[in-house]
């Protein structure tokens, strides 16, 4: 079995798990390849391998249909698992954008409050550091850097970077470097085979960052290049705060997928028009965040 088809008995359990589908409820190739945007070989080997697992019956020209609802969840999708380090480093990023955390703080408050070794603090204080969100001050002491907080400017980041992204794809010194967009294409292809369920968020944050950086990198504008490198900075707290969907984010990294297959072609006009209805699309996507209690607020 393909590492794709592998990825579609797990998704197509969590489908199951998730929509309630009951004993006796259809599936069809034709409707799973569209949801999951396969074609329907990889498709029709994943339910092959679900009705070898009890999970599902096929019936006469009619698809296959659920037979064992225990059995889809045991194959389905895991949840992304996070060490007590990543829980610190989120709650501390939350705490920051909340207004919770002052301008400056001490080590041994940090310790205090996140009940945290100097060992386990030092880690996350160099991670913080090496992200540029904070930044040490004379003895022990730490200061916040200015980040995005509000819903507003957050959307303002975005209204920025549709200008300057598309742009920098037709910049007259555009040159391709293509073993990074390689590089980049087989992250977002993993990501898409499965990877999105399991990455934590930070990591998810760096790897699609990342792909937006290495492709207006190729613009060598240095000013577009320290743009959006500076948003990306400041908008890395209030992204981690996000109910982002990973149903949701997949469809993001299918775009990406499709972005670099343009400018790997050399086709700059075209990803320039992409990116453009991309990134026009993610920041109504983005309004939905938690708030301090985690309710959802727009």
């Amino acid at each position: 079995m393909t590492n794709l088809a592998n990825t579609l008995v797990s998704q197509i359990a969590s489908h199951i798990r998730a929509d309630g589908l009951q004993p006796g409820d259809r599936l069809t190739e034709r409707k799973l390849a569209e949801q999951f945007r396969v074609s329907r070989s990889p498709v029709r080997v994943a339910l092959k391998q679900l009705e070898e697992a009890g999970v599902l019956t096929s019936g006469d020209r009619s698809g296959y249909r659920v037979v064992d609802i225990a059995a889809a969840e045991s194959l389905s999708a895991p949840v992304a698992e996070v060490d007590e380090d990543e829980k610190v480093y989120l709650r501390i990023a939350n705490d920051r954008v909340t207004g919770l955390l002052p301008e400056r703080i001490t080590e041994s408050e940090f310790q205090r409050r996140y009940d945290l070794t100097r060992g386990r603090l030092t880690k996350l204080l160099r991670r913080m550091s090496q992200e540029g969100w904070i930044e040490r001050l004379p003895g022990h002491g730490w200061e916040f850097l200015p980040v995005l907080t509000s819903l507003e400017s957050y959307r303002d980041s975005y209204r920025f970077r549709q200008l300057i992204e598309p742009a920098a794809l037709l910049e007259p010194r555009f040159e391709l470097n293509r073993p990074v967009l390689e590089s980049r294409l087989a992250e977002q292809r993993w990501l898409v085979e499965g990877g999105i369920w399991t990455v934590p968020d930070a990591k998810l944050f760096e790897l699609n960052s990342g792909m937006h950086e290495s492709v207006i990198e190729c613009s060598q504008n240095i000013f577009f290049i320290d743009a959006l490198k500076r948003v990306d900075r400041l908008r890395r707290l209030i992204d981690y705060r996000q109910m982002l969907d990973r149903d949701v984010a997949r469809e993001r990294c299918i775009e990406h997928i499709e972005l670099l297959h343009l400018v790997l072609r050399g086709q700059n006009e075209e990803a320039s028009e992409f990116m453009r209805k991309h990134l026009a699309a993610l920041g109504p996507l983005k309004s939905r965040v938690r708030t301090q209690r985690g309710e959802v607020s727009d």
